[in-house]
């Protein structure tokens, strides 16, 4: 890789500033963005894990004023690049104590490349609640006490008004993230959200409301003739594409019935993985009975998600968008829920109330068979009927969590702590990975994302390692893995066959954190690969000006992915973290007709660990990949911890 900054050293891609804001003193230092680092860290999640390993020491509390929170984007967001619009936030997850990080869609992040940042880094705490709104260069926190308690549509609607643009675009808490639950989000342009690990609880503790911010800067493309050119190629490639064909037409609820039909849509806390009523909410029956409109991200040719009207039954008049699948399997079948209505009315409350609907379905459910095996009873409950299904106390447990309320105080927590004070066994019913609940994928079904629920930096991710490449696509693998026979690429395939799973994993994890750290929608390219890494590479060479190839962009995604390992290093998390549910390990399962089995954890691992060059016994980066990786630092670090070793 070669750093060819034209025009004397310009940026471009990049906006070329970083904004510090220190809540405490309310002062706000603007910083310029080193060239080096950028092409090293390459954006959004790169640059947000080097500045969390460099400003987290070891053993902070996640409360603690040295907790950063930052968001970031990274050097397409704002271009016309397709599906340019994510933005990362990241801090030490309250949830997990470990690597803490979510990403957003919408129009939020190219917006603050408009504004000429490439990164707000949040330090301290405020004395009272505020927010901050960036126009372009000026930049100030201001008051939020009369925003306090409001709902984030509410916060958003106040704040476009009051400061009298309705263009303005505004990141924010509800009531949730104000009272510290442990699984509230950070929620953006009505409806979309950054919420896994709890985000939103590290603002509601530092007293930041909301982030409101208003851009009108263009972006400094090094060669833009030939990027748009480019760049519109590919958005016809992603428009046209039969790979992208169903989420333009169904939105990622069209999962619901392929999931269901093998096995893999988890169902009354992972009791099983299919579900009798699937066809009640899946894509092509959600479309034609309830979409009303069809909306996309910023510069997105696919435009996945829907705007859905109940108009019947006890749900009718809730209007909002999506739901997603992930939302609608956690608040849907997981809890052994067949209303539509109710998944809706459920998603659209959980947004107004900043909760992440994935762990709070999955936390519901939990509550659910520990009331269907006896562990709860009335008496711990308030009267609640916690039958599975049950709409009525779905409902009424989402409000109960974000207002941290009866049983809602203890699912607050998330389900892991809530295990700990439930007591009497609860703690094999929780569904979680290091703190955080699993992601709706059966790990028994598809043995590659039961390896990357269990090693995932953030906790059981489904988008850390997306391993979409073992879903038939034979013409991507035999590109990024010529060394496999036809033989062992039948086994590659082969969703319950645990052979080369690690593979994908680690090949997958590198393509989808080049993604957030690129800005893009995985939808674009680790979904669908509709685009591959050589695609972007591409762009981004012709966006920056650097001159870098495939190999060196995956190295770079690399180079984080293992950064990131060694935040988690620094307090302690090894191998024996990277554990699943008991449930997944000791209950086989599998649908009729088909061989159960478990998750083969050990022998993924171990091959996972090889793969990483990470010493097999500990699941550590060894000193020798960080040396080679470019973190010769970090490797002094965990050597003087005591955590750096040879394989």
């Amino acid at each position: 890789m070669s750093l060819n900054l034209l025009d004397g050293g310009k940026m471009f891609g990049w906006a070329g500033t970083i904004l510090h804001v220190n809540l405490e003193n309310k002062q706000i230092k603007k910083k310029p963005l080193d060239k080096t680092f950028a092409v090293k860290y390459l954006g959004g999640k790169g640059f947000s894990s080097r500045l969390l390993y460099e400003l987290l020491k070891p053993g902070t509390d996640p409360f603690s004023p040295d907790n950063p929170f930052i968001l970031s984007v990274g050097p397409f967001a704002g271009s016309l690049w397709p599906t340019s619009s994510r933005f990362e936030v990241s801090t030490k997850s309250p949830l997990t104590n470990t690597f803490g990080c979510a990403n957003s869609g919408g129009h939020l992040g190219p917006e603050l490349k408009f504004a000429g940042y490439d990164a707000i880094v949040f330090e301290g705490i405020s004395k009272e609640p505020v927010y901050l709104h960036i126009e372009d260069d000026s930049v100030k926190l201001s008051s939020a006490k009369d925003l306090w308690g409001k709902t984030t549509a509410e916060t958003e609607y106040i704040l476009k008004k009051d400061l009298g643009d309705m263009n303005l675009k505004v990141a924010t808490i509800g009531p949730a993230g104000e009272r510290l639950v442990l699984i509230s989000a950070v929620i953006n342009d009505y409806g979309r959200a950054a919420a896994r690990g709890g985000p939103g609880a590290i603002m509601g503790n530092k007293k930041l409301k909301a982030v409101a911010i208003r851009g009108t800067k263009h972006l400094a493309v090094a060669e833009p003739d030939k990027f748009f050119k480019l760049a519109a190629e590919k958005n016809h490639m992603v428009r046209q594409s039969p790979r992208t064909k169903w989420l333009r037409d169904w939105g990622t609820l069209s999962l619901m019935g392929s999931k269901n039909a093998i096995g893999d849509l988890p169902t009354k806390n992972r009791q099983t993985g299919q579900f009798a009523l699937a066809t009640n909410m899946d894509g092509p029956t959600v479309t034609e009975k309830y979409a009303i409109s069809r909306r996309g991200c910023y510069a997105c040719p696919i435009a996945c998600s829907h705007v859905t009207e109940i108009k019947e039954g006890p749900f009718a008049g809730t209007i909002g968008e999506g739901p997603e699948y992930e939302t609608t399997d956690a608040l849907g079948p997981n809890c052994f829920n067949g209303d539509f209505g109710c998944v809706a009315k459920a998603n659209k409350l959980c947004n107004h109330l900043g909760l992440d609907t994935m762990s709070t379905g999955v936390a519901i459910g939990f509550a659910m068979e520990l009331w269907e095996k006896g562990i709860l009873t009335p008496e711990d409950v308030g009267g609640l009927d916690l039958t599975w299904g049950n709409t009525t106390t779905i409902i009424s447990l989402i409000e109960m969590i974000a207002s941290r309320q009866g049983l809602g105080a203890v699912l607050a927590e998330g389900v892991k702590r809530a295990a700990e004070k439930i007591g009497k066994g609860a703690e094999y019913y929780a569904m979680h990975v290091k703190g955080m609940e699993l992601a709706t994928q059966e790990g028994r079904t598809i043995k590659a994302f039961g390896l990357a629920h269990a090693t995932g930096n953030r906790g059981a991710d489904h988008l850390y390692a997306l391993p979409t490449i073992g879903y038939g696509n034979y013409e991507i693998a035999r590109r990024y893995f010529p060394h496999l026979s036809e033989d062992d690429l039948k086994e590659f395939m082969d969703l319950r066959n645990y052979k080369f799973k690690a593979l994908q994993v680690t090949f997958t994890e590198k393509v989808c954190t080049m993604s957030d750290s690129l800005s893009l929608c995985k939808f674009s390219n680790a979904e669908t690969y509709v685009l591959t890494p050589a695609d972007i590479v591409e762009g981004f060479s012709l966006l920056t000006g650097i001159q870098m190839d495939e190999a060196g962009l995956l190295q770079a995604a690399e180079r984080i992915v293992n950064l990131e390992r060694c935040i988690n290093a620094r307090d302690g998390y090894t191998r024996k973290d990277d554990t699943l549910p008991r449930r997944l390990l000791e209950e086989p399962y599998a649908i009729p007709g088909v061989k159960p089995t478990v998750v083969e954890l050990d022998a993924l691992l171990d091959e996972y660990y090889i793969l990483h060059k990470w010493n097999v016994a500990t699941g550590l980066p060894t000193r020798e990949k960080l040396e080679e990786l470019g973190l010769e630092d970090v490797a002094e670090d965990l050597a003087k911890l005591g955590e750096a070793s040879s394989a």
